[in-house]
């Protein structure tokens, strides 16, 4: 461990990834500090009192005293800083800062800052690699795969293209972005903030100090607040205006048949049906991207090569098999409704007549309601077959919605609805009731921990429940 450089003290809260990111970097700068959990044995423990002997670890109910007596809390994103102890510090005096802020304090290079309800993870590795696909040094964590100062070990690198969670920028100040986005904003975590204010705000942290920005102009809810200076560039699923994203159809030359091309301005840059990414909901992601990385200067040849042969990432939307005529899509990722509600218009864009999505859905809704899957479940979904915890919510829901489905000129859903108790049940009753050439999708709009270890545990459990048919 460095020597102790500094008598001020900094006080980890959380032992999870993140958690243990800030211990090592703040050892490695001889910083004094201590770790404190609100867990009596947090996972990894006699790891961490081997990795760091002699230094402080207090389990258990925080103690508000001694947090006021640090300097900082480094508050890992899992823990609330709603907890009375917290609380009573920052009253205090006491400055409460996350990984994200020790971060941009160490670093000099570009950040490329993304955030939003859905598809962070993927427009976060698709910006990556456009980056390198370019030959740029970049890194790509956050949120995603890598702590952000983990990051650090080998070195600033030429570019860094951060995922981040609203738990995350909650305690954000400073974070100077080259360019930022919300790619879209869905209700979410609400069992944590009060009300969608409370969840909006903390996801509009993500423009703070930024020197460009990003906005999805078919969400009026990612528009930001900027002081003036900062360039705002936008993309839409549509005719884009100048300097703007979008989509625009025009037949290729010597044919009369118009093809869709994904354009900036007047300016075709590639066909839309040559993104090897499935859905609609892609495309989208892809210009959001394109706009990214434009700010960042990385070249737009190497961005297009990117789009062709970037399939996407596991449990996003991802193709696992063709049995039977029926084909499956794993999106485990969906674990709130907004993701489901993409995926579901996404895939249903491509459908042919007769064919339609059998939907495997459920588990804990986190709080929110279901009211938006209503419209595209009518659309698009011959059957429902619900699991874990908010099945019977979710199946209210869908069963009493007369009023939504009137409003869109549509009659009431012919879709069955049916409950089962696993997952591989599950799986057996959708191939039940699919017909030939339908697509059986898992989107559970919810998030796993009522059944599995994660959403890449109920994503597994899936492929393999398919594999077995």
């Amino acid at each position: 461990m460095s020597l102790i450089t500094s008598d001020q003290l900094k006080v980890v809260i959380g032992l999870g990834q993140t958690g243990l990111s800030c211990a090592r970097y703040l050892a490695k700068k001889g910083l004094r500090f201590a770790l404190v959990d609100t867990r009596d044995n947090p996972p990894n423990l006699d790891e961490i009192k081997t990795e760091f002997v002699g230094i402080d670890i207090r389990l258990g109910e925080l103690d508000a005293v001694y947090l006021m007596q640090a300097s900082e809390l480094i508050l890992s994103p899992g823990v609330s800083q709603q907890l009375p102890a917290i609380k009573a510090a920052v009253a205090g005096g006491v400055a409460l800062i996350g990984d994200i802020d020790l971060f941009c304090r160490e670093v000099s290079a570009p950040i490329v800052a993304i955030t939003g309800s859905n598809a962070k993870s993927t427009v976060t590795t698709l910006v990556g690699e456009m980056a390198k696909t370019a030959g740029i040094d970049v890194g790509v964590g956050g949120n995603l795969g890598t702590p952000v100062l983990d990051m650090l070990t080998a070195g600033e690198q030429s570019l860094y293209v951060l995922e981040l969670s609203s738990f995350q920028l909650e305690t954000v100040h400073d974070l100077r972005a080259q360019v930022a986005t919300v790619l879209n904003i869905s209700p979410d975590h609400l069992d944590r903030y009060e009300g969608m204010q409370g969840y909006y705000q903390a996801k509009h942290r993500v423009f703070r100090g930024c020197r460009s920005a990003v906005e999805n102009r078919d969400d009026a809810l990612t528009h930001p607040l900027l002081p003036k200076g900062v360039e705002l560039v936008g993309y839409r699923l549509s005719k884009p205006d100048l300097k703007v994203f979008g989509l625009i159809d025009e037949a290729e030359s010597g044919s009369d048949v118009a093809v869709e091309w994904l354009a900036i301005g007047n300016q075709k840059l590639m066909r839309s049906c040559d993104i090897k990414m499935p859905g609609r909901h892609n495309v989208a992601n892809a210009l959001a991207a394109l706009a990214l990385g434009r700010a960042v200067n990385i070249p737009m040849d190497a961005m297009l090569d990117t789009l062709k042969i970037f399939g996407g990432l596991e449990h996003r939307c991802q193709w696992v098999a063709k049995k039977n005529d029926l084909t499956f899509y794993n999106d485990s990722k969906g674990t709130n409704v907004g993701a489901t509600v993409a995926a579901l218009d996404g895939l249903g864009a491509g459908l042919v007549a007769g064919q339609r999505i059998v939907l495997i859905a459920g588990g804990d809704g986190k709080g929110a309601d279901f009211d938006d899957l209503i419209v595209p479940v009518n659309r698009y979904v011959r059957a429902v077959v619900l699991i874990g915890q908010d099945a019977g919510k979710i199946r209210a829901t869908l069963s009493d919605n007369q009023g939504a489905v009137k409003a869109e000129g549509m009659a009431k859903t012919s879709a069955n609805i049916r409950l089962e108790n696993t997952l591989e049940s599950a799986v057996q009753r959708a191939v039940n009731v699919a017909l030939p050439g339908d697509i059986i999708l898992l989107s559970p709009a919810c998030a796993s921990f009522d059944m599995f270890k994660g959403y890449a545990d109920r994503g597994h459990q899936f492929v393999a429940a398919v594999s077995a048919l």
